[in-house]
């Protein structure tokens, strides 16, 4: 078990650069299952999630190799449709792969999935517009057992703009019948970078980005080479830890409109932004403005994802602050890890009320989930003394060795391991362990 060190109290300063975005990798490394042939993906970054993702392709017989940040998937002896349980219960996007096997296979064997406790995420778009599209679907308890003759186009109407639902009917619809169009889909960069991947394997799909889109069936995928889109939810972080830290940071290989949604908060919270094509300077003020209030919305909206980091920077900004939560309904988990420094928050249902205090104070807390635990880690920068942050696992599930990337601006941040493994990790590896005598007796 693992955990940082972080000993606060300094302003960051110096240059880093982003790595590959995990929201995009994950839905591309599954997309890769639909292609007969070899898939050459760049700036993959080597994230715990992206690991397990490779486990799966593995498993499933696809041949899979790993060499810095480059990951190559052929799928040309694709051998399996079924996984099992123990590794979808370790992340959501697992579930992509339900579109994926159907579009390739014509049939799916996968179990509901799990993920970062941050709210119910139901999949209820997913199965129904699949069902629409020609899938039939068996639940048994949480395995999902599918099957489809054929795969027809037909317009499916979103009545959220669900990242997960529209990345699996792109999917699952890429190798169809037909046309399919998407009313009401999710407008994330990650959907335009899955978009621009199939498209170059041969896939005709026109409107990502946009509130439709199109997509024309083709008979088969073939071989490509890609470069995942950077990280916007990192450069986020990576600006809340300036702002709480009162530092002068330089962000390379952005994507500056991918970040346009969270730049009026940061001016409003006094910081100043500098855009120079892939680079952004950002330069935070000697203590920060309270912002009136922050709505998470879908993209173009707020990132719910970026709501915990910035939480973090405004529990030291002078006033008070409004959150509220409108994507996920345990988002706020963290809240009373971070009240261990000394911040000053209230939560009421979906709301987070934060009276900024002057400063933090140091502390030993416990990581909730993949955001909050980066919340927790700028709360321990931006505080007096020396802090600790443990469960740091969920924290790699989305962030390359991020004490590295915190170091190059000068954090004082270290990875400790203490050689103890926690109940959670021990029941972990016991279920694990069962799931795999219980595949060796059915094989």
């Amino acid at each position: 078990m693992e955990f940082f060190e972080i000993t606060g109290g300094s302003s960051l300063r110096g240059e880093v650069s982003l790595h590959g975005a995990k929201n995009s990798v994950l839905p591309i490394l599954a997309a890769a299952v639909l292609v007969n042939g070899e898939c050459i993906l760049h700036n993959c970054p080597n994230l715990s999630d992206v690991s397990r993702t490779l486990d799966i392709l593995n498993k499933l017989g696809c041949t899979v190799t790993a060499e810095e940040n480059t990951v190559t998937v052929n799928s040309s002896n694709i051998s399996s449709y079924c996984i099992d349980e123990c590794e979808m219960r370790e992340m959501r996007s697992s579930i992509l792969f339900l579109g994926s096997l159907i579009g390739r296979l014509k049939n799916a064997c996968v179990y509901l999935p799990g993920g970062c406790e941050i709210g119910t995420r139901p999949i209820d778009m997913h199965i129904k517009a699949l069902k629409e599209l020609g899938a039939e679907i068996e639940e048994k308890g949480s395995c999902l057992c599918c099957k489809a003759r054929r795969i027809t186009g037909k317009k499916i109407i979103l009545p959220y703009a669900s990242v997960g639902a529209t990345e699996n009917i792109m999917l699952c619809t890429a190798v169809s019948q037909g046309t399919t169009t998407i009313i009401n889909p999710a407008r994330e960069p990650e959907i335009c970078d899955l978009a621009s991947f199939l498209n170059k394997c041969g896939a005709r799909i026109r409107g990502a980005g946009e509130s439709e889109i199109v997509i024309e069936g083709v008979e088969g995928l073939h071989s490509c080479e890609h470069t995942i889109i950077p990280d916007r939810i990192l450069a986020s972080t990576y600006m809340s830890a300036c702002a709480a830290t009162a530092g002068d940071i330089i962000i390379a290989d952005i994507v500056p409109s991918h970040l346009a949604p969270v730049f009026p908060y940061f001016n409003e919270m006094g910081c100043h932004i500098y855009l120079d094509k892939n680079l952004m300077r950002i330069t935070a003020p000697k203590r920060l403005k309270r912002v009136k209030k922050i709505n998470t919305l879908p993209y173009p909206g707020f990132p719910t994802d970026s709501q915990s980091p910035l939480a973090a920077a405004l529990s030291v900004a002078k006033g008070t602050s409004v959150i509220k939560e409108t994507v996920f309904e345990n988002r706020f988990r963290y809240v009373g890890q971070l009240n261990r420094f000394g911040a000053d928050i209230e939560v009421n249902d979906r709301i987070a009320v934060i009276n900024g205090v002057k400063k933090l104070n140091a502390a030993n807390v416990e990581a909730t989930d993949l955001r909050g635990g980066a919340a927790l880690v700028i709360a321990a920068l931006a505080a007096e003394g020396v802090s600790t942050v443990d469960k740091i696992n969920y924290i790699d599930r989305g962030y390359e060795a991020f004490e590295n990337g915190l170091g190059r601006l000068g954090a004082n941040i270290k990875r400790i391991s203490n050689g103890k493994e926690n109940e959670e990790e021990k029941s972990a590896k016991y279920y694990r362990a069962c799931c795999s005598e219980q595949i060796s007796a059915h094989t």
